[in-house]
């Protein structure tokens, strides 16, 4: 097993954090390339490779993991 594990799954890089944020933030491959500078064919096997990390089968878990483990925005108490 690899020092860099998470949850029994492998942690993604930098830039499939980058991919997997503008996923999450509801981008389509085409959009996620043209934000990137890479081909739609590119971001699909980004995609692939991340969802065997991490043990998912599609966009919306992807999305879900995501949502669970970015920082909680602080709130304001008045």
């Amino acid at each position: 097993m690899s020092e860099k594990q998470l949850y029994g799954n492998c942690i993604p890089n930098e830039r499939e954090h980058r991919v997997i944020s503008l996923v999450a933030a509801g981008l389509k491959n085409k959009e996620v390339a043209d934000v990137i500078g890479t081909t739609e064919y590119v971001i699909k096997n980004y995609l692939r490779v991340i969802y065997d990390k991490l043990g998912l089968w599609n966009r919306v878990e992807l999305a879900l993991w995501y949502e669970s483990r970015r920082d909680p925005v602080p709130f304001l108490l008045q």
